[in-house]
């Protein structure tokens, strides 16, 4: 039995798991500087004896601006969309740096917007060709995700607007007009061109979806702005990539649209044809042809299946009917399978975005108050008032790449070994270090002063280093160890009501969200103890509120029953194995591999996606909406289509492994944690095998998107998540509440706007 008690939180103490019994490391030493933020995270984990003198670092300005700001005309001035203000200078030792694969999926999309849309004449331009890009707000979301600022001037791009507010005129100047298919886009679009005086010399018209035909009509009405278009060209490009391997449709509330059995019938078929739609603009974006499958409506009758349980059917087959007319719309299309998307749903694994998920990424998202991904704090100045401060964590910065995948006590660790070996490195450093010593804070400061070439290179690792302190505080403050632990143990079957009651009893101070998420995750593991009016008793010994049961109520209607569940791979049942004798959500798989007690846990989609790649996901469970062509599965992999069924053991729906990226590290800190094949150049690109799609209806989570970067490099595919939205834990919570569970309305599919 793994010992999971040990190797938690510790850069002091290591420890390595063994199927017997955990062994002490040695006390890492501090020659020159330790993190006090994040020592002081774990010292209610590590012995007192075993703590090591700490020393708080200065923080230093940030020079991360804003998204964009405002001018006088209400145009759109982007401070640095999103790269932090430059590069760094550290080696690629100290620093992992961001894939430029062009050959990336995000990459894809930037170099569409850079080469395709911000240069539309390249034949006639010339170096000082500069251009205004005017956009609408969606589009400069899509914009933003895809490309620096640095990279858009570099296109020739001297000034960004927003469509909807008044203008300059700049009749000397050709206007970019990135913009959604729709009547207002074009009204405004057409005031701005029409008339004797036009805002712009020349027009440049692209649209992120297919234009309807009637605003076609529309455009060509107006005389006097046909011979002021230079191009009217639609561009597919209609997602957000808000990952190097992930996207989302931007529909929020997907969830309760979708699901809710008191639906609104016009909103849940608008909702499921724009996200068909912009899902199906990736695949124009990349030239890609998929083989769609879907996961199967529980029920055989489809007049006695829950509507909201065929919506992965429904959405493969809009999704499927925009990409098969794009083999006939789209220059060079493919006209047979190139890659494989997974359409499933959240029903399918409802632990996943409530459960703690351990990693630099997800702490930061679930601990702290972050604005999407745009992280204020506060800069102490000497002798002023501190000076609120914003960071973007996003790819633009190679820490942040390097950190964010792995376990919160290894990236603290990494950040301790990084400012020592920042102090090693640096002359003068050694010369104001005392007599081999520490360093002291004022010395530091005098340091940085005193090098101002370093001064980026400090303010990122302070960033940083402060973040993971607060984390660390945050763990320690909230008793998440043994929260974490608890889940853990629910989730393997090794805890149970005892557990349960007794760390409501004894943690009075739990707040009240985590009392939530531990109850959840103990609903789907024993479902049997909410049922009558046990659940309420839970509730109130908890000291919840009623509302909050809302919640519970809402996992049991997503199943689909509030009975037993059969023993299908995305059930919410966990009666899966007839010969288990205990309730799990997953079961143990001795590997012999090393990893952290509080990450056990994985999402299904791992199960599903590695099924997927070995053309071993049963037909039966997750059908086709084509038989694939063999292209479809890599090089290597045969068609799922041709291999027959098996009939299997009953699988669990999740199986223990460990996770690659929680291993032990090497102690050359070269390798970043998210040093997939992909950055790696071309050259291994080149050697993947064809790209998998998942797309997950109703929210994806921070450990989801991890997953697919660990299979990629797993399994050598490019795998790409996309989804409705990313929601971290109390996102998540709140949209089950919303869930209306009232009775069920028939929905047509006749009357979906495909």
């Amino acid at each position: 039995m793994i010992q999971r008690e040990s190797r938690e939180y510790v850069h002091a103490t290591k420890r390595q798991l063994s199927s017997h019994h955990g062994s002490h490391g040695v006390v890492r030493s501090c020659p020159l500087l330790l993190l006090s933020s994040i020592a002081a995270g774990i010292a209610a984990l590590v012995p007192t004896a075993e703590r090591p003198p700490t020393l708080l670092l200065p923080t230093l300005p940030s020079r991360h601006k804003g998204a964009f700001q405002p001018n006088r005309w209400g145009s759109t001035s982007f401070g640095s969309f999103g790269d932090g203000g430059g590069g760094m200078s550290m080696s690629g030792s100290d620093f992992g740096a961001a894939c430029d694969d062009s050959k990336v999926f995000r990459n894809i999309c930037r170099d569409r917007i850079l080469k395709d849309l911000l240069k539309p004449d390249k034949d006639k331009e010339t170096k000082s060709s500069w251009k205004v890009l005017i956009m609408d707000k969606f589009t400069v979301r899509i914009m933003a995700y895809a490309c620096k600022m640095a990279e858009i001037t570099d296109a020739g791009i001297s000034l960004v607007e927003d469509l909807f507010k008044r203008r300059e005129p700049m009749p000397s100047m050709d206007a970019i007009y990135f913009l959604q298919p729709l009547k207002e886009n074009v009204i405004m679009l057409l005031s701005d061109m029409s008339g004797r005086c036009p805002l712009y010399r020349k027009a440049y018209i692209f649209f992120s979806s297919p234009i309807p035909k009637e605003l076609v009509s529309y455009i060509k009405n107006d005389s006097s702005v046909i011979p002021r278009i230079g191009a009217l060209r639609e561009m597919n490009l209609e997602f957000f990539a808000i990952d190097m391997q992930g996207f989302t449709t931007d529909h929020d509330m997907a969830l309760t649209d979708l699901y809710s059995a008191e639906h609104n019938s016009k909103k849940f078929n608008d909702t499921i044809s724009t996200m068909a739609t912009r899902i199906a603009t990736t695949f124009a974006s990349l030239k890609e042809f998929p083989c769609v499958r879907y996961r199967a409506p529980k029920g055989s009758d489809p007049s006695t299946t829950a509507k909201f349980d065929m919506v992965p059917k429904w959405l493969a087959t809009a999704v499927w009917d925009i990409v098969s007319k794009y083999k006939s719309t789209i220059p060079e299309f493919p006209q047979k399978e190139t890659c494989e998307l997974l359409i499933v749903d959240r029903p399918i694994d409802q632990i996943a975005p409530v459960i703690h998920e351990w990693t630099y990424d997800a702490m930061c998202h679930d601990l702290l108050e972050m604005d999407g991904n745009k992280y204020i704090y506060e800069v102490s100045k000497m002798g002023s008032e501190p000076e609120k401060k914003e960071a973007l964590l996003e790819d633009h910065d190679p820490l942040w790449i390097e950190l964010r995948h792995i376990h919160i006590a290894d990236a603290s660790e990494r950040l301790y070994d990084k400012m020592n070996n920042f102090v090693a490195k640096n002359k003068a450093a050694q010369l104001h270090s005392r007599d081999g010593g520490e360093i002291s804070t004022k010395d530091l400061q005098k340091i940085v002063q005193a090098l101002p070439q370093y001064s980026e290179q400090v303010e990122k690792l302070t960033l940083h280093i402060e973040i993971a302190g607060k984390i660390n505080k945050f763990i320690r403050e909230y008793g998440l160890r043994d929260i974490g632990q608890l889940e853990q143990d629910l989730v393997f079957g090794d805890a149970g009501a005892k557990e349960v009651i007794s760390i409501l009893r004894s943690k009075q101070d739990m707040s009240p969200e985590n009392k939530l998420r531990l109850l959840i995750i103990y609903a789907i593991v024993y479902p049997e103890k909410f049922e009558g009016d046990k659940g309420e008793k839970l509730m109130q010994l908890a000291k919840l509120p009623h509302d909050d049961m809302d919640a519970i109520n809402s996992l049991r209607y997503l199943d689909g029953s509030d009975t037993k569940k059969t023993s299908r791979v995305g059930g919410f049942s966990l009666k899966f194995d007839a010969q288990k004798k205990k309730n799990a959500a997953r079961t143990e798989r001795q590997d012999g591999e090393e990893t952290w007690a509080l990450s056990r846990f994985f999402p299904l989609i791992e199960e599903l996606i590695e099924k997927l790649s070995k053309g071993a996901l049963p037909l039966n469970e997750y059908p086709s909406m084509s038989e694939p062509s063999s292209t479809a599965q890599g090089s290597t992999q045969s068609a799922s289509a041709t291999k027959p069924v098996q009939t299997q053991q009953p699988m669990s729906m999740r199986s223990r492994r460990t996770p690659t990226w929680a291993k032990s590290r090497n102690s050359d800190d070269s390798q970043s944690s998210d040093s997939s094949v992909l950055r790696h150049g071309s050259g291994d690109f080149k050697r993947l095998g064809n790209r998998i799609f998942v797309f997950m209806i109703g929210g994806a989570t921070r450990s989801e998107l991890r997953t697919v970067h660990k299979l990629t490099m797993k399994l050598k595919r490019e795998i790409v998540l996309g989804s409705s939205s990313i929601d971290d834990p109390p996102q998540f919570i709140s949209k089950l509440k919303m869930l209306s569970t009232g009775g069920a309305k028939d929905v047509s599919i006749d009357k979906l706007r495909i």
